[in-house]
């Protein structure tokens, strides 16, 4: 099997899968929830996680004026759920309505936290640039919200306890299973011979 050397990205879904997020964010009576594929952590101390959205998007707006977002990760028997705030826009209809999204109590922020999160994140916006097409936001985790059986002891995601979306690209999703987990210890394998 050969490789081939592509001028440009093409339809851009080499680093797929990776775990879907939806993004929320309220400012007084307006809040949206947004699918996110673009996200990762940043740093342990503060502890900063990033968002990647397109000025496009209603989000984009509502995060910058509210100046905090919820990053809320769900299992993927509610990828539906995923897919329909990601297919439809926060400025023509009110998600939660609609959907039938529920909501946790709040602690920290005004940020809509989803209930059917096996775990969220509040955040404090703490810097956005535009990188191209996006706005990467930072926001400072100020809370989290987890379903403690979610973990296992050591800290990671349970398998066995929740399967979480993936987002293929392309409008495809995927829930990893326990028995594709390897445990591969990097000093073992870090090891030259």
């Amino acid at each position: 099997m050969g490789k081939v050397c592509l001028e440009g990205v093409g339809k851009f879904n080499h680093h797929y899968p990776a775990v879907a997020a939806v993004v929320t964010a309220r400012v007084e009576e307006k809040a949206n929830a947004m699918a996110a594929a673009w996200h990762s952590c940043l740093s342990f101390e503060p502890p900063l996680y990033g968002v990647a959205i397109s000025p496009k998007r209603f989000s984009h707006d509502l995060v910058l004026e509210a100046g905090e977002f919820g990053v809320n990760f769900l299992p993927f028997d509610k990828a539906g759920m995923i897919a329909a705030v990601g297919g439809s826009t926060g400025r023509e209809v009110d998600k939660f309505e609609a959907f039938k999204i529920a909501e946790e109590k709040l602690v920290s922020t005004s940020v809509p936290i989803l209930a059917e999160a096996y775990a969220a994140y509040e955040c404090k916006l703490v810097s956005h640039h535009t990188f191209g097409d996006h706005t990467w936001f930072v926001g400072q985790i100020l809370r989290v919200h987890l379903l403690e059986e979610a973990l296992t002891e050591e800290g990671v995601l349970n398998l066995e306890r929740v399967t979480p979306a993936l987002y293929l690209g392309a409008d495809l999703y995927l829930g990893p299973g326990p028995e594709s987990i390897r445990r591969l210890d990097r000093a073992v394998y870090g090891e030259v011979s």
